[in-house]
């Protein structure tokens, strides 16, 4: 039995090289020790090319580590097979991308609807989540609406709704607001903020610096490296 106090994710001495030639290769995460607990907001931060990208797909379950351990909920990552791994993704984790990954001809409901289909959910049962998730981020008479005829900030409230659908342990958000303007930016964090007070765990995946503050906490990797790891004190929660 897994223990409730376990930490969600917990990396210990994670590394990943690509090879780039015979006996050559690229370094991407040089040793990476984290853990992150239920109910936490995470900011990790860093320059391009330091490694943010690939210890998200790590995170995520979409890469394995080529060194180190990899624990997610109490069980070693490295223990599960594809279709284990392929289960983990659509239910444990909501991804948000900052290409939004959404089906451009295709209604709102569909896409929300989509991971719900893979698990087999009943159909008045999708009805439902579709609609509640969709009001949880302001959206609900976009509902009918092709994906591809809303605004990019309304776009990224569809992605975050289909990442909610599932009710997944973690919601892992890659350059969230990469693509959107100003106001749609505070608007996405301002529900990625209300989504953690109500006790979902945030990860964000960012290299502006603005943005972490909206995080109770700001991890730093240079070089494959965590370089710092400290806790936030700021207006948004209420520190």
């Amino acid at each position: 039995m897994i223990s409730t106090k376990a930490p969600l994710i917990n990396l210990q001495g994670v590394t990943k090289k690509y090879p780039t030639g015979k006996d050559d290769y690229y370094q991407a995460l040089n040793g990476i020790d984290l853990v992150v607990k239920k109910g936490e907001f995470v900011a990790i931060t860093g320059p391009s090319g330091s490694g943010k990208s690939t210890l998200m797909h790590i995170l995520g379950a979409l890469d394995t580590p080529t060194e180190g351990i990899y624990i997610f909920k109490g069980k070693e990552i490295e223990s599960f097979n594809e279709d284990q791994l392929a289960d983990i993704r659509n239910k444990e984790i909501g991804f948000v991308f900052q290409f939004f990954n959404l089906l451009p001809r295709t209604t709102v409901f569909k896409n929300v609807e989509r991971p719900m289909l893979y698990a087999g959910i009943p159909a008045d049962e999708r009805k439902k989540r579709v609609m509640n998730s969709l009001e949880s981020v302001g959206i609900a008479d976009k509902v009918n609406n092709l994906s591809n005829h809303i605004s990019g900030g309304q776009i990224q409230r569809v992605a975050i709704a289909r990442a909610l659908i599932m009710n997944p342990s973690i919601i892992l958000a890659d350059e969230p607001t990469g693509n959107l303007d100003s106001k749609a930016t505070q608007e996405i964090m301002n529900i990625l903020l209300s989504l953690n007070k109500q006790g979902k765990t945030i990860i964000i995946i960012t290299h502006e610096e603005e943005l972490a503050v909206f995080a109770s906490r700001k991890i730093k990797i240079v070089d494959g490296k965590i370089v710092s790891d400290i806790l936030l004190k700021n207006k948004n929660h209420g520190a």
